[in-house]
Formats: structure tokens, C-alpha cells, sequence
């Protein structure tokens, strides 16, 4: 089960964003260790502009060159590197963020967030990518994400947490709102993994929430869906529903969308080990709910466009 909200949530971070694309535009070169992944040396591609398309969507199938790609920071979206929690506070970073091809991939490349620790804080980074846009209300958040069950390299044990949820832009706001996908493969807390918790929340402290797990191994690849439509909130995973919230348990105002993998604590020092978490493509369509099958042939048809981005949801 998801633990109450942890301390210094948000907004005791930095964005990667401003830099990079001062960067950028002065051509200076990309450091392939805050790039990451194949492409992070390969030239920053200039920022392209909004598209136009089917009214109140969002769709973004992460096709970037690295960090440090202008793209990311116009197409809204942040990497934190600043302090607070969740976890091990204060081990926010932008190294773990990358954008390799990935043969699985539907759209060919891939949102890649690692996690490394050595079992210290000082040798720990988590990862963390949100959107800028907190315009995201009611309708349906769907994601394709890979879930690791092992380590990527190293000794497997960790309490490691990998997550896609929309939350509200400040945990002391009055109407808070926060719907989660949590995958734990190892528990944590005090639970014995693997699990996957859905939780929604009505107010972050003191913590007021619902939930629901499910106890199983889920290593690999699955489409997450949240739909928030007339007065219920319905979690789904591969098209079959988990978990339904209703009454305060629903969203009340607008959320930004997040993405992240962390650790929940440092059980041993058994030398440098990492945990990745992959996202092929992230979908939103406001004030509708939209099937996992009718999500899977929109997102179909903006690949076979050659559309690897498209935001038409009105701004806030």
C-alpha cells in the first residue's frame, strides 16, 4: 500500500529545462553523461512547434536526442534535479533520464528513467520527468510503460518505486489531487512484493486516500490507464479494470503528469546496482473516456503519420 504523502513533495526542485536550451542555442555540446543513452551525442534538433490536431490531446512518443533536446522543453516537459522527497531526499538528477531507441518500442525510441545507488546517499540518484502544462483534469491518462522486476545491473533487493500519476501542482492546496500507478517489485514499507498499488487521494497531509493492490509480477511491458469521468475514477492495466474510486475520491482540480522511479529507502551497501523504468508513449484526451482499444488505434494512427507529438489540450 502506498505510505501517507512523503515530505517536500514538489517545488523544492530545479528544472533541467532553462539550461539545456540556453545550451542549445548556443550550440554548445552535449555532455553524454547528463544526455544519456545512444543518442546523447548527436546535435540538439531545433525546437519544433505545436501541431495541430484532434482537440483536447495529448500525445507524446518520446522521439528525443537527449536531456538537453530543446524539443523536450517546448513540448512541455520537465527532468527534476532539485531536492525534497519522495525517498532518499535531495538525489534528484537529470543523468537518469535518457531517450535510446528501443527495438520493443512502438514508436522506436523510449523515455528511459534509472535509478542508481550504491547503497548511500551520497552514491544515489532518482529520476523524475513531468509535463509543465498542469492542465490535465478529467478524461483518460494513458501510458505504455516497461516495469523492471530485476535490477539492470547489479545485486537485486532494493525497495525500488516505479510510477505514472497526475498530481496537483502543491500538496497543501484545498483540493488536492493525486490518482497513482505504483509497481514495487520488491514491497517496501514494511510489504513483501511484488505489487502494483492504485491509490487516489484526497488530501496529502494528513494523508486521505484510497487504494487498491494487486500482487503480482509485472515485469514488462503494459498499457496503464486512468479514466476520470462522472464522479468515479477507474484504473486499468492491459484493458482490464483494477480499481474504481468515487465520492471526494477524485480529481478537483487540474494535475500535471509524472513519471518516476525512486527508492523508498537503502536496505544494503552491496556495491553500485541501477533500476530502470521505460516509457514508449503517454496519452491524454480531456473530458472523455476513451477504451484501451480505441487508445491503442489512436495512438496507431499518430505513428503511422509519423506524428511523435501532438498538444491540443486548452491551457489553464
Amino acid at each position: 500500500m502506498s505510505q501517507p504523502r512523503r515530505t517536500s513533495r514538489r517545488r523544492a526542485w530545479t528544472a533541467l529545462t532553462l539550461p539545456a536550451l540556453l545550451c542549445a542555442l548556443a550550440a554548445c555540446s552535449a555532455d553524454p553523461a547528463t544526455g544519456g543513452g545512444t543518442d546523447a551525442a548527436k546535435p540538439a534538433r531545433e525546437a519544433s512547434p505545436t501541431p495541430t490536431g484532434p482537440p483536447g490531446t495529448l500525445f507524446d512518443d518520446f522521439d528525443y536526442t537527449g536531456a538537453d533536446d530543446p524539443s523536450l522543453a517546448a513540448h512541455g516537459w520537465e527532468i527534476r534535479t532539485g531536492g525534497g522527497g519522495p525517498g532518499i531526499k535531495d538525489t534528484w538528477s537529470a543523468d537518469g533520464a535518457a531517450f535510446p531507441s528501443d527495438p520493443a518500442a512502438e514508436g522506436g525510441k523510449v523515455l528511459r528513467l534509472r535509478s542508481s545507488t550504491d547503497g548511500t546517499r551520497s552514491g544515489t540518484t532518482q529520476v523524475e520527468v513531468q509535463t509543465t502544462s498542469r492542465n490535465f483534469f478529467t478524461g483518460t491518462f494513458a501510458a505504455r510503460v516497461h516495469l523492471s522486476d530485476k535490477p539492470a545491473s547489479g545485486r537485486d533487493g532494493d525497495h525500488v518505486v516505479q510510477t505514472f500519476f497526475p498530481i496537483s501542482s502543491s500538496d497543501s492546496s484545498e483540493n488536492y489531487s493525486e490518482l497513482d500507478f505504483e509497481y514495487l517489485p520488491n514491497g517496501g514499507w514494511g510489504s513483501v512484493g511484488p505489487q502494483l498499488d492504485n491509490v487516489s487521494w484526497y488530501r496529502a497531509d494528513p494523508p486521505d486516500r484510497v487504494h487498491h493492490t494487486v500482487k503480482r509480477r509485472l515485469g514488462g511491458w503494459h498499457t496503464m490507464m486512468i479514466t476520470a469521468m462522472d464522479g468515479k475514477v477507474v484504473y486499468s492495466l492491459d484493458g482490464k479494470k483494477l480499481f474504481t474510486s468515487s465520492g471526494k475520491y477524485v480529481p478537483r482540480e487540474q494535475m500535471d503528469i509524472h513519471f518516476s522511479n525512486w527508492l523508498i529507502d537503502l536496505p544494503f551497501t552491496g556495491g553500485p546496482r541501477s533500476w530502470d523504468m521505460k516509457v514508449d508513449w503517454v496519452y491524454y484526451k480531456a473530458d472523455k473516456a476513451v477504451s484501451q482499444a480505441d487508445v491503442q488505434k489512436t495512438v496507431d494512427g499518430f505513428h503511422s503519420t509519423g506524428t511523435d507529438y501532438i498538444n491540443t489540450v486548452p491551457k489553464s
